[in-house]
C-alpha cells in the first residue's frame, strides 16, 4: 500500500523533514527539481533517443513566487546546465518570493539561466508549470488566470510540478481554471487531489518521486491506495476444503421480473471463491436464474422458518441488488437485515437494500462493522441527504462522516471509490477504467465483497480490519475491469465481463 496525504498532513511531513530530521528546506528543493529534470529528460529521451538530440527541445518553466516557483527555477537551471534550451518566466512579483525561491533565482542568475519577461508562446516545446503548488485554495483570477490560459492553448509538452495549477491538492477540484498537464511529478507522496477527479485527469501521467520526506507512524487518519502485491494479502485457498469451507453466501435480491441483479451478484461471489450460494428471491425469478447460474441454488419462500433457516446456513449476507423498495421488499430487507445483525453475521447492503435504507432510517440501529454499504453517489444523497455536488466536492469526508456515523464500512462508489470504516482508515481505488461505468458493475462488486468477506472465514484471527477487506474487494473489482478493457476496450463492456476476468485476476496473485 501507498499513502496518500492531504495538504495538511504534507506540510506537517515537510516541516518533520526540516525541523525534526534537519534536512535544510534548500535541499529538499534541490532534490525536487532533480527528480522533476529527471523524468523531462526521460522523456526527451524516449522521444530522440540521445543527449544531442533532445537539445532541439526548448523549454519554458513557468513559475510562482512561492517555494513551488523555487522548485521551477532549479529546474530550469538543471536543464540548462545539461544543454537543454530552457528558459523561466516569473509570474508576479519578485519582491514578494519567498526566501527559498529567491536563493534559486540569485543561483540561476550567476549561472545565466536565461530570464523570459515578454514570452513568445509559440516557441516553446515544452512548458513546466511551477506556479502554485498544493496549498492553493481559492480560485485562480484575473492575470494568473490568463496566464494558465495561454499555458493550456500552447501547443507543447506539459509538466506540472508537485500538483498541475488550479487544482485543489484534497478534492482534485478546479479553482476556477486549472493547468493542463501530460505529466505530472509529485514529491514525497501522492496528493488526494491527484486521486479524484477532474484533477487525477489534468495532471496526465502522474509520478511520485523520493525527496526525503517519510510518513511517521500514525496509525489513525491515513489514507492508503492499493497496489497489485497487497492482494496477496488474501489467503491461500485451504487445500484439504470443501465447498463449505469457502464460504456460502446468501443473496436477499431480485423483485419479479429484475432477476439480472441477482445474477450478477451471485455469479460473482462465486467466481470470486465463495464455495456456495443460495439467491433468496421472488418465485418468477427461480426458472431464469436456474437457467442463468444452475450452480447457484434459490429459495422464493417468505417465513419465518424459511427464512431462519437460510440465515442459519449463510456466513455471509448481500443484501439489495435489484430488490425494488415495494411493500414486500421493504419486509424482505428488514427481516434479513435485523436477524443478521442479531446474528452478527457479515452484510453487504446494496442498490435498493439502501434505498429502503434511506427510508426508514430506523434501521441504522442494525449497522456495525460487520456491514459494508455500497452508495453510488445517488444513494449516498439520499443517505445523507446531501446534494451530489457536495458529497463530489467531499468524497473521502463524506464516506468518513458516515463510517464514523453508523459504524459501517462505507464504499462510496465513483470514478475513485473511497472506502472508509469507523476506525478513520481510508482508502482511495485508483485501478478501474470507463468501461465500468456500466449496468450492473455494481452488483458484481457486491457479490466480489462477500466472496473476500468468505476467504477469511477459516483465518478470523488474523483478518484485516473491515474496511482493508473492502477496499481489496473494491481492488479486485478494478483489476478485473481492468484486465476486461484490455480485452474488449472501454466502450462495449458488459459487468458479465468482469465476472468473466475475475478467476485470471485471483490466479495472478503470488
Amino acid at each position: 500500500m501507498k499513502e496518500i496525504v492531504t495538504c495538511k498532513r504534507m506540510k506537517e511531513l515537510d516541516n518533520a523533514a526540516i525541523y525534526q530530521m534537519g534536512i535544510p528546506s534548500c535541499v529538499l528543493m534541490e532534490r525536487a527539481a532533480l527528480k522533476t529534470a529527471e523524468e523531462i529528460k526521460k522523456h526527451f529521451q524516449k522521444i530522440y533517443g540521445t543527449s544531442e538530440e533532445y537539445k532541439k527541445e526548448k523549454v519554458l518553466v513557468v513559475c510562482g513566487s512561492g517555494n513551488n516557483g523555487g522548485d521551477g527555477i532549479a529546474i530550469a537551471r538543471l536543464l540548462y546546465l545539461e544543454g537543454v534550451d530552457t528558459s523561466f518566466f516569473v509570474a508576479g512579483s519578485e519582491n514578494r518570493m519567498t526566501e527559498e525561491t529567491r536563493n534559486q533565482y540569485r543561483i540561476a542568475s550567476n549561472y545565466g539561466v536565461p530570464v523570459v519577461h515578454n514570452v513568445e508562446w509559440a516557441e516553446y516545446t515544452t512548458i513546466v508549470d511551477a506556479l502554485f503548488g498544493v496549498g492553493l485554495a481559492r480560485p485562480v483570477e484575473g492575470a494568473y488566470r490568463e496566464l494558465i490560459m495561454r499555458m493550456n492553448e500552447t501547443d507543447a509538452w506539459k509538466v506540472a510540478v508537485d500538483i498541475p495549477s488550479g487544482v485543489d491538492g484534497d478534492t482534485g477540484k478546479e479553482l476556477g481554471i486549472a493547468f493542463h498537464a501530460d505529466l505530472t511529478v509529485t514529491f514525497a507522496f501522492r496528493k488526494r487531489g491527484l486521486c479524484f477527479y477532474p484533477g487525477r485527469m489534468y495532471a496526465g501521467r502522474i509520478v511520485v518521486a523520493d525527496i526525503g520526506i517519510y510518513g511517521a507512524d500514525q496509525p489513525q487518519d491515513r489514507t492508503w491506495h492499493l497496489e497489485q502485491s497487497d492482494l496477496g494479502l488474501l489467503p491461500e485457498r485451504v487445500v484439504y476444503g470443501n465447498k463449505g469451507t469457502f464460504g456460502k453466501v446468501l443473496v436477499v435480491a431480485g423483485t419479479e421480473g429484475m432477476c439480472g441483479a441477482a445474477y450478477l451478484c451471485a455469479s460473482a461471489a462465486l467466481a470470486g471463491g465463495a464455495g456456495m450460494v443460495k439467491i433468496q428471491t421472488e418465485e418468477a425469478n427461480r426458472v431464469p436464474l436456474q437457467i442463468l447460474l444452475p450452480e447457484a441454488m434459490v429459495t422464493c419462500a417468505f417465513t419465518e422458518e424459511a427464512n431462519r433457516k437460510s440465515l442459519d446456513w449463510c456466513d455471509v449476507l448481500v443484501i439489495g441488488p435489484g430488490l425494488g423498495i415495494s411493500g414486500k421488499s421493504r419486509e424482505r430487507a428488514e427481516w434479513f437485515l435485523k436477524n443478521a445483525s442479531l446474528a452478527q453475521k457479515p452484510v453487504i447492503l446494496d442498490a435498493d437494500g439502501l434505498n429502503l435504507l434511506a427510508m426508514h432510517p430506523a434501521w441504522n440501529a442494525w449497522l456495525s462493522e460487520r456491514v459494508t454499504v455500497t452508495p453510488h453517489l445517488g444513494e449516498m444523497s439520499r443517505l445523507t441527504g446531501k446534494s451530489i455536488d457536495q458529497i463530489q466536492c467531499r468524497m473521502a469526508e463524506t464516506a468518513e462522516e458516515y463510517a464514523a456515523g453508523t459504524d459501517a464500512v462505507c464504499v462510496l462508489k465513483d470514478a475513485c471509490t473511497v472506502v472508509a470504516d469507523k476506525n478513520g482508515h481510508l482508502y482511495l481505488n485508483l485501478a478501474g477504467n470507463p468501461g465500468m461505468a456500466t449496468a450492473g458493475s455494481g452488483d458484481v462488486l457486491s457479490g466480489i465483497l462477500a466472496a473476500v468477506a468468505c476467504m477469511y472465514l477459516q483465518k478470523k484471527e488474523n483478518a484485516p480490519d473491515p474496511g482493508l477487506c473492502a477496499a481489496l474487494g473494491v481492488y479486485l473489482h478494478a483489476k478485473s475491469g481492468d484486465q476486461a478493457a484490455e480485452e474488449t476496450g472501454t466502450r462495449g463492456m458488459k459487468a458479465r465481463d468482469l465476472i468473466r476476468m475475475l478467476p485470471s485476476v485471483l490466479a495472478k496473485i503470488r
